[in-house]
């Protein structure tokens, strides 16, 4: 049952993968945007996954950033969310991101709740038109 107050918590090692370099966000072998946005989003969608109807998912409809520290290859990058409002099918997460030497990032993020069966009909068919 989704309630107010429902944590995640989703760590990643920071290696040439999740690089800006790699990931062409900037030139820099540091912790890329795109990275810890996507931790974020996956924080998000977890916390609240085993907590929806069967043949139910979330998708991002909405997220604001801030990207405020780099982080080196080798530290671990840690994102921490929280439900904070519900609105039908509207869910508003707080996100916190952060290093062995302190906060990164935070961010406030929506997702929907959707029918994984419905949504995918839907995506597939727009590609065939």
């Amino acid at each position: 049952m989704l309630e107010l107050g429902i944590k995640g918590k989703e760590t990643v090692v920071v290696s040439e993968v999740n690089s800006a370099k790699t990931m062409g966000s900037g030139t820099l072998d540091v912790f890329a945007t795109p990275a810890m946005i996507a931790l974020m989003e996956q924080t998000a969608w977890k916390s609240v996954a085993k907590e929806l109807e069967e043949g139910s998912g979330t998708v991002g409809i909405r997220l604001e950033v801030s990207h405020d520290a780099p982080t080196p290859f080798g530290m671990t990058v840690t994102c921490e969310s929280e439900l904070v409002k519900i609105d039908g099918r509207k869910l508003t997460f707080e996100l916190r991101a952060y290093d062995e030497q302190g906060d990164i990032g935070k961010g406030i993020h929506e997702r929907f709740i959707i029918n994984n069966e419905k949504f995918q009909i839907k995506a597939n068919e727009k590609g065939t038109k």
